[in-house]
């Protein structure tokens, strides 16, 4: 009955969203249908609109070659582009709606071969059969607006599974980050993939070594920065594909200790995903946090994912019976870096992660020592616009099954947070610099720019960091005082 009842609901959601559409969308489908030519939208929005999604990217297929594409495309729009020739693919653009047209086609590789070779295809039903999910190979026929579902994609919405439309074997074989794609799709999708996916995905995650970096990275960024990416780790790591694509978390897996003398690293740090992306987007403290951040947040999402990547590698049993991990936090900083350079991520992200992954032990003991209003400021210098993630990953990593240890913490940090406020009210904690800058150090010591000029900036920070801000007068004589000192 509940079945039945999703299914009727998914139906009309869909017919819905179907009835929708722009209206741009059927003069398109009208050009080409009186050129000859079929037209479809397919894939990701015919499935998103049954699952009561917006739909952002209109995905169309056609009979027409791309030749023929373009060619109609200039009739509807004046914005056309043929960067996806080589894939069958011409986009255009009118009035603010975005259209990519593909001609029916096969992806397959050739060995040795890290991109797709293309083969047009001739009817709408081959191609969806060719498509990764059955989910993804329902297509509307337009502009009558018909609904084509040769691999029970419906069905399969209706029961939450990601299944391929030939066999998984087949299906990878034939495109092998269709493997990243299953593990996406679970965290985006919230879906359960089929056992036959799964044994795919476990037999042939090695596959993936021919595909491109940046297409692995491409879909890697998007599980992360998905609804649910802890289900597509979790799927990642129980295959195998994590073997390949992020081994450091897959290591975590290994880090266990049967004796039980410290926490599981593995299940630790996905919650500790899973409490970052709590701390993400509206209805969080944002001023206690360091300011507002936007969900999802692709940094804080990487960083709390490799924040303890470091600890297999320098996990030591002391004599006492103690278990320590000693420069975990800096070890594994350099492991996220080369990590993510490896996956081709951008510098600054690469950086931002690195950064936080080092800094995530900063504010520890903060409730057992009292800190000066110096080494807040320092945390605070220290972290410079990344200071909002790291209070989330701070926040993020407690996750101790001791209510009052978590309590005592969490009071901690709540604490350290009011402090940085308190301070930063007080002195512009956010633009802290020396209280006299470059040129007036030099007209006051008589000196030319050079190594001196910057020793002596490096004093004044420092001095502003320990004592906060003075008038300029103080300021001056402070300056000229040290570099008597360090004259004689």
């Amino acid at each position: 009955m509940a079945e039945t009842n999703r299914r009727a609901h998914l139906l009309f959601q869909g017919q819905q969203a179907f009835t929708k559409l722009p209206h741009a969308i059927d003069d398109l489908a009208t050009i080409f249908a009186d050129a000859g030519h079929e037209l479809a939208l397919v894939g990701g929005p015919v499935r998103d609109a049954f699952l009561g999604l917006a739909i952002h990217d209109f995905d169309l297929t056609t009979s027409a070659r791309p030749s023929q594409t373009e060619e109609l495309l200039r009739k509807w729009s004046k914005t056309v582009w043929d960067i996806g020739r080589d894939f069958g693919t011409i986009g255009a653009h009118k009035n603010g709606l975005t259209v990519e047209i593909t001609t029916y086609r096969q992806d397959s590789y050739e060995i040795g071969s890290r991109k797709p070779e293309v083969d047009y295809g001739d009817s709408l039903e081959g191609d969806l059969t060719r498509r990764d999910f059955t989910v993804n190979a329902m297509a509307l026929r337009l502009p009558a607006k018909v609904l084509v579902d040769p691999c029970g994609g419906l069905e399969d919405l209706v029961d939450g599974v990601l299944q391929t439309p030939a066999t998984a074997r087949q299906s990878f074989d034939d495109d092998p980050l269709r493997i990243m794609r299953a593990a996406r799709f679970t965290s985006q999708l919230g879906f359960d993939v089929s056992e036959d996916v799964m044994n795919a995905m476990e037999e042939m995650a090695e596959r993936l070594s021919i595909v491109s970096a940046e297409r692995v990275r491409a879909e890697f960024e998007r599980l992360i920065t998905a609804a649910a990416p802890r289900r597509g780790i979790e799927l990642m790591v129980y295959t195998g594909v994590a073997d390949v694509v992020i081994p450091e978390v897959s290591t975590l897996k290994d880090t266990v200790d049967e004796h039980h003398r410290h926490k599981d690293v593995y299940e630790h740090t996905l919650t500790v995903l899973d409490q970052a992306i709590a701390l993400e987007g509206e209805g969080t403290d944002d001023k206690a946090l360091g300011g507002a951040l936007e969900s999802p947040d692709l940094v804080l999402r990487l960083a709390a994912l490799f924040h303890d990547i470091g600890k297999p590698a320098t996990r030591r049993f002391e004599k006492d019976g103690s278990v320590t991990f000693r420069a975990h936090d800096v070890i594994g900083a350099r492991m996220a870096a080369k990590r993510m350079r490896a996956m081709r991520f951008d510098k600054q992200t690469q950086k931002d992660v690195a950064r936080l992954v080092e800094m995530h032990l900063r504010a520890f003991g903060f409730g057992e020592n009292s800190w000066t209003d110096s080494a807040v400021r320092r945390l605070v210098r220290d972290a410079g616009p990344l200071l909002g993630r790291l209070l989330r990953l701070i926040r993020a990593d407690i996750t101790s099954q001791n209510r009052r240890k978590v309590h005592q913490l969490q009071a901690a940090n709540d604490e350290l947070a009011r402090r940085i406020v308190e301070i930063a009210e007080q002195e512009e904690l956010d633009a802290i610099r020396p209280d006299l800058d470059g040129a007036e150090i030099m007209e006051i010591l008589g000196l030319k720019p050079g190594r001196e000029v910057g020793e002596a900036r490096t004093y004044m920070l420092e001095l502003r960091l320990d004592e906060g801000p003075m008038d300029h007068d103080e300021a001056v004589e402070r300056l000229k005082a040290w570099w008597e000192g360090r004259v004689k």
